[in-house]
Formats: C-alpha cells, structure tokens, sequence
C-alpha cells in the first residue's frame, strides 16, 4: 500500500488456483460483479490469493478487484512489489511475529491476530481471530482469551472466525452469529467471516468483510 510499482501485462498462466484452470478475464469479472450485486456495497469483498500467480494477478486487476488477500508474508512482498497501489493489501494468513514487519509496510489490515507476541511488533489496524471451533487446526484465540488479546493492541477494528468445514453453508451461522454477538458486546464493528462456501450466510449475520476464493476463479 504505503509504495508503488507499475502494473504488469503479463498473461495469465496455466495455475491460477488450486484446482482452477486458466483465468480468464471476462470471466472473473462477471463472477466478481455478480458477487458485488449480492453482498452489496457495504461488504469488502477480499478476493483470496494464496493459489494466484504473481503473473494472474494482471487478471485480477482487470476484473475489476480492488482488495486482496494474501496469506504469506513472502508472496505478499513478491507480489506487492509488482503491483504496489493496484490493490488495497490485506493479509488473512497465519501472522507470525518475524513477519510482522512486511505486512506493515505493505498492507492496510491484517484479518489474523491471534498473540499477543505478534500483537507487539504489529502497527496497521488488526482483527482479532477466534477459534470458535475449537478445532486445534486452526489458528485464533478462545473466547476466554479474547480480552486479553484485545487489551495487547489498541488498533483492533472487529473479529476474524473460520468455522468448521462441512459442505454445508447452514452449518456455519452459529459460528457467524456468534462472533457478531461477541463483537457488538465489545463495540467492535468489522466481522471477517465467510468464504466461498458460506458467504451468503455470513452477509445474513452481519459480515462487513468476505473473503473468497475459488468462486471468483471457477465459478
């Protein structure tokens, strides 16, 4: 965010995503636009990058994307350092302390804290993340943690949660309902929450942000 670099022509290449086959630009545009007309104008849809090539990113530009997300520290600087100001950064992967320092200088949120070790060395706006789950997968902290998470920064602007991974998208509202319960009785205001296979629910329950992936990419 905070530097700039000029946008690449490259075309896309043969690995887009995970599973995908070769970005098209027409097509992505009308999925991203589609999406837009559904979640409407209030909700930041992150278009999730961690299987887009630095070269496919051209794609994502002309589509229409403005924010994206990316999950580690060093595909976020390789990346940045080709598109700089094209996007609006945000990082949704695991944040570890040592990488603190490339998201601060590249990024505008950070959708993932979840210690207090990386809460000291961070210095952009944050979302805390919680493990509604439980499960020892994932990242974030338990309910009982959260205040004192809070209390570690001053800059955290809402609640970040992953729920379990069923297949059903009915499956995840308790976990939606629940963080957004958690936020309003601490006077948070942004919800991360909600992916390719249950954004629609997380928009019902109160989502300020999406983050999606492979609905933009194959449909």
């Amino acid at each position: 965010m905070r530097s700039s670099s000029s946008h690449t022509g490259a075309t896309a290449s043969r690995e887009a995503c995970k599973g995908c086959s070769r970005l098209l630009p027409d097509e992505v545009r009308a999925r991203y636009e589609r999406i837009r007309a559904e979640v409407g104008d209030a909700v930041t849809i992150v278009a999730a990058t961690k299987y887009v090539s630095v070269e496919e990113m051209a794609v994502l530009a002309g589509a229409g994307i403005e924010v994206v997300g990316e999950n580690r520290a060093q595909d976020l600087e390789a990346k940045h350092a080709v598109y700089g100001d094209t996007f609006r950064w945000h990082f949704i992967g695991h944040l570890q302390s040592r990488k603190a320092k490339t998201v601060n200088r590249i990024c505008e949120l950070v959708h993932s804290l979840s210690s207090e070790s990386a809460a000291k060395r961070l210095e952009i706006p944050a979302l805390a993340e919680v493990n509604l789950s439980g499960e020892e997968t994932k990242s974030g902290v338990g309910e009982a943690e959260l205040d004192a998470l809070l209390a570690a920064y001053s800059d955290v602007r809402g609640l970040m949660t992953m729920p379990p991974e069923t297949g059903d998208s009915a499956a995840s509202r308790p976990y939606f309902r629940r963080l957004r319960e958690l936020a309003t009785e601490r006077g948070l205001r942004e919800l991360s929450m909600g992916t390719s296979q249950d954004y629609r629910v997380a928009v019902e329950e109160g989502a300020t942000l999406i983050r999606i992936g492979s609905v933009l990419y194959r449909g």
